[in-house]
C-alpha cells in the first residue's frame, strides 16, 4: 500500500471514530471498549491508539476523568507544554496565535515538550488566556543533557542545560555510569517526578568534562538531538556513488559547458550548490541560475533520502557544520567545483531593462564552472577592476570583469523591481565568531553585506520566484515557501506606537485604531522603513516591525510571501543543505521527463504535507541550536572583558530591564534594579523604561555606554550596567 492510500485509510478511520463519538446515542467508552466495538484487530491496536491520540491533539475528542472518549466541547484543547524555570508554563497550540498560560499549581506533572490536554480557565494572566493541564497525552523529552554533580551520599544529580527545566534530575549512584562532578552527560529520564519528588534518570553517555574543548558545543548538539554521524548503510551507499559525470549521465541534458559561469560564495564554503551566468544581447539580460542536481545521486526512498528527510537541513554551528548529506556527496560530486563537469537543474531567464522576467526555461543540464569566486574577490573587482592588473592573485579573473559588471547592473535592476512592488528589506547585522584551535572565541565580527552578496541574493530570489510561479500555474503538487500576513493585533500595537512619532501606514487609521492585517500591503512597511532611515528611531521601529511579522515556513499551499511581496515563492536553490529544495527538484525532473502522471501526482499529494511540516520544524530546531551556540561563545568572549566599557544601543525593553546590543552583535541585560538614579517602571505601550521621579527614559534604539558586569556561561547571559557620563 502506498503512502497516499495509507493516508486516505487513516482519514477514513478517524472519521468513523469521530462520527461515532459525536452521535447523539453514543455511550462514552474507554479505548479498549471502543476497539472492540469498532472490531479493531489486535494487530491494529497500536495504530488505533495513535489515531485516538491524533484526534485528541486535533481537539476532535476529549477524555473524561475516567478515561472515556467523548465529543470535544471546544474548551478542551491539546498542545505542547513549554516549561519555565519558575515552575509555571505555557501551552503552544498549532494554529493559535497566542499560547496559553499555565499557573504553577495547574501544571499537574507536565514536563517540558510534553503533549498535553488542557482546559481553558476564565481568568487571564495579563493578556494571556489561562488554562490547566488535564492530562499528559505524550511525553516529549526522554533524554536531557546537563552537568553532573556527585554528592557524598549514594547518588548524584544532573543540572539540565535547558534553563526552562525547573528541576534537577536525580541519579542513583549505580546508574551514574561513573560520571564525576563537572562531566557533561546525557541522562535518560526514568521517572518524571511529582510535585513532591524530583525527576529521576540514568546516565547513558558521558560527553566529557565541561572544560574540555568542544564539549560545550557537543552538549548543545545532543540537547537538540541533532544527528551527527551517518550510519554504515548510508556511507556504503555513498561509497558506491560515482565521483565523475558519465556519458550516460549527460544523455538528454542541455549541454551548457561552454557557457561562462562562476560560483560566488564565502571563503570557507565547501558545498557549492549554485552557479550563475549573465550575458547581455544589447536589449535583454540572460541570467542563468544553475543548481546542483543532487537528486541524481539521492534516490527517493533510499536510506540516504530517508536520512536527509529526517535531518531536514544542514546545521551551521559556530565551530562545525552538521550536514544534511555526507561530505563525500555535498563536497564532492554534488558540489559545483571549478573546472569539472557537473549535473544541474538550470533556470534560464530573459530579463528586460526594467528588471522584468519576460521569458524563461527550466531544464536539466550539464555544466562546467569556470572559476570558484568569493564574495570578497568579486566585491574588490567591482570596486576597482584594475586590481586584476595590480594584484597577481586577481590576474586570472580579468576575462570575467565584463560579466561581473553585467551582474552588478542586473542585480540592481532586479532589486529596484522588487522594492517597487514592496519587498521589505531588513538590514540587521549578523556575526561571524572567530575561534582558535581549542574552540575559544578570539574575535566577533559583524558580517558585511556588499555588492557581491547582493548579486547572489537577487539572482537566487529571481530563480526561486520563477520556479514557484511556473509550477503554481501547472497546478501540480509542490512545496512552497510562504510568509503569512502579520497578525492584526500585533499590527495594531505597532500602529499605536509609530503614531507617537508621527508615522502611520496607509491602511491604518492615523490614530492607530481598528487595523486588519488583510488591509495592509507590504509596501506600507517598506515605506515606513524608508521614512525612518537615518532617524534616531530607525533601529527601534525596525525591530518592532520585524517582531510584528510571522515566521516563514514551508507549505503545499501557495499563499504568497508577505515579506518579499510576491504571490509565488519556493526554495529551489540549495538542495545540498535543504530538503524541500531536494524534494521539488524531483518533481521538476519528473515533470520535465513527462513522468508526472496521475499516479505520481497522487503520490506527491499524500507525501508533501508531512515533508513541508517536518522541514519547517527541523528548520526551527536548527535556528535555535545555531543561536544557542552563538550565545554561548559570545558569553565566553565577554568573560574576558568583565569591567571593560563599550558603546551600544538599547535593543530591547522589558519589565525586568533593558537589553543593550554592541556593534559586534553581543547583547546583554541591564537589570531594572541596576538602572541608575531612580525607580524605573516599564511603559508597555511605548516600549520605554521610565524613571518614576526623574522621568528619565530608556527606549529602543537609544545609544548608551555600558560596562560588562558579569557573565554566566551556564545560563548564556551577559549582565551590563549603565556608565554615567
Amino acid at each position: 500500500m502506498n503512502a497516499t492510500s495509507q493516508a486516505e485509510l487513516r482519514d477514513k478511520r478517524k472519521k468513523v471514530i469521530t462520527d461515532l463519538v459525536n452521535d447523539a446515542f453514543y455511550v462514552p467508552m474507554k479505548e479498549k471498549e471502543l476497539a472492540v466495538f469498532l472490531q479493531v484487530s489486535k494487530e491494529e491496536r497500536e495504530e488505533f491508539r495513535a489515531l485516538l491520540q491524533e484526534l485528541l491533539v486535533d481537539g476532535k475528542l476529549m477524555l473524561t476523568a475516567k478515561g472515556k472518549y467523548i465529543k470535544s466541547d471546544g474548551k478542551i484543547l491539546a498542545g505542547t507544554f513549554i516549561s519555565n524555570a519558575k515552575g509555571f508554563g505555557f501551552v503552544e497550540i498549532e494554529g493559535r496565535e497566542d499560547d496559553l498560560f499555565i499557573p504553577e499549581d495547574k501544571v499537574h506533572g507536565a514536563f517540558h515538550k510534553d503533549t498535553v490536554q488542557v482546559a481553558l480557565l476564565g481568568e487571564k494572566n495579563g493578556k494571556r488566556q489561562e488554562a490547566q493541564v488535564l492530562r499528559i497525552l505524550e511525553r516529549g523529552l526522554t533524554q536531557i543533557v546537563g552537568t553532573y554533580e556527585r554528592t557524598r551520599n549514594s547518588f548524584g544529580f544532573v543540572i539540565p542545560d535547558n534553563v526552562k527545566l525547573p528541576q534537577d534530575i536525580y541519579v542513583p549512584m549505580e546508574r551514574s555510569k561513573g560520571a564525576m562532578t563537572g562531566h557533561k552527560v546525557v541522562v535518560e529520564i526514568t521517572g518524571y517526578g511529582t510535585d513532591r519528588r524530583s525527576p529521576e534518570g540514568k546516565v547513558v553517555e558521558i560527553l566529557g568534562h565541561i572544560n574540555d574543548p568542544g564539549v560545550d558545543i557537543m552538549s548543545i548538539v545532543r540537547g537538540y538531538e541533532l544527528p551527527v554521524e551517518f550510519g554504515e548503510k548510508i556511507m556504503n551507499q555513498v561509497e558506491r556513488v560515482s565521483q565523475e559525470v558519465s556519458l550516460a549521465d549527460r544523455q538528454g541534458r542541455r549541454d551548457l559547458r561552454d557557457v561562462t559561469m562562476v560560483t560566488i560564495d564565502g571563503e570557507d564554503a565547501k558545498d557549492l550548490d549554485d552557479a550563475v551566468s549573465v550575458d547581455f544581447d544589447g536589449t535583454h539580460y540572460h541570467l542563468g541560475v544553475h543548481i546542483a542536481d543532487v537528486t541524481n545521486y539521492v534516490q527517493e526512498h533510499s536510506a540516504l533520502d530517508r536520512e536527509a528527510l529526517k535531518r531536514g537541513t544542514s546545521v551551521y554551528l559556530v565551530d562545525r557544520v552538521i550536514p544534511m548529506l555526507p561530505h563525500a556527496l555535498s563536497n564532492g560530486i554534488c558540489s559545483l567545483n571549478e573546472g569539472v563537469d557537473r549535473l544541474a537543474l538550470s533556470c534560464l531567464m530573459k530579463i528586460d531593462a526594467n528588471g522584468t522576467i519576460t521569458d524563461y526555461e527550466i531544464c536539466e543540464s550539464v555544466i562546467r564552472v569556470n572559476n570558484r569566486m568569493t564574495y570578497t574577490a568579486v566585491k574588490n573587482i567591482l570596486q576597482d577592476e584594475t586590481i586584476v592588473k595590480k594584484d597577481e592573485a586577481y590576474g586570472q579573473y580579468a576575462y570575467l570583469v565584463p560579466m561581473f559588471h553585467r551582474m552588478e547592473e542586473l542585480s540592481s535592476l532586479l532589486r529596484k523591481k522588487r522594492q517597487k512592488r514592496g519587498s521589505i528589506d531588513f538590514d540587521f547585522p549578523e556575526c561571524k565568531i572567530i575561534l582558535d584551535k581549542d574552540g575559544h572565541p578570539t574575535d566577533i565580527k559583524a558580517y558585511e553585506r556588499n555588492v557581491a552578496t547582493n548579486i547572489i541574493e537577487d539572482f537566487m530570489l529571481a530563480a526561486n520566484e520563477t520556479v514557484a510561479q511556473h509550477f503554481y500555474w501547472m497546478e501540480l503538487p509542490f512545496v512552497y515557501r510562504v510568509h503569512d500576513v502579520p497578525d492584526a493585533e500585533r499590527l495594531q500595537k505597532l500602529s499605536v506606537f509609530i503614531n507617537n512619532f508621527g508615522y502611520y501606514m496607509k491602511a491604518m487609521n492615523k490614530n492607530g485604531s481598528k487595523v486588519g492585517s488583510e488591509e495592509v500591503h507590504p509596501k506600507e512597511f517598506q515605506k515606513l522603513l524608508s521614512q525612518i532611515a537615518g532617524t534616531p528611531e530607525e533601529s527601534m521601529i525596525s525591530r518592532l516591525v520585524l517582531r510584528s511579522m510571522k515566521q516563514a515556513k514551508y507549505s503545499v499551499e501557495c499563499t504568497g510571501h508577505f515579506g518579499l511581496a510576491c504571490p509565488y515563492y519556493c526554495h529551489f536553490t540549495s538542495p545540498i543543505r535543504r530538503y524541500p529544495d531536494l524534494q521539488i527538484h524531483r518533481i521538476i525532473k519528473e515533470q520535465l521527463r513527462g513522468r508526472l502522471q496521475e499516479e505520481r501526482i497522487v503520490h506527491y499529494r499524500g507525501l508533501l504535507p508531512e515533508v513541508a511540516k517536518h522541514s519547517s520544524e527541523m528548520e526551527r530546531r536548527a535556528d535555535e541550536a545555531e543561536r544557542e551556540t552563538d550565545k554561548l561563545k559570545k558569553v565566553e568572549y565577554m568573560e574576558e572583558r568583565i569591567g571593560q566599557e563599550f558603546d551600544g544601543v538599547v535593543s530591547g525593553v522589558t519589565g525586568w530591564g533593558i537589553y543593550v546590543e554592541l556593534p559586534n552583535t553581543v547583547e546583554g541585560l541591564v537589570h531594572v534594579s541596576k538602572l541608575p538614579g531612580d525607580y524605573y517602571y516599564y511603559n508597555e505601550s511605548t516600549y520605554e523604561m521610565v524613571g518614576d521621579a526623574t522621568g528619565r527614559v530608556f527606549k529602543l534604539g537609544m545609544p548608551v555606554r555600558v560596562r560588562v558586569n558579569d557573565c554566566d556561561r551556564f545560563a548564556k547571559t551577559i549582565d551590563f550596567e549603565i556608565v554615567e557620563e
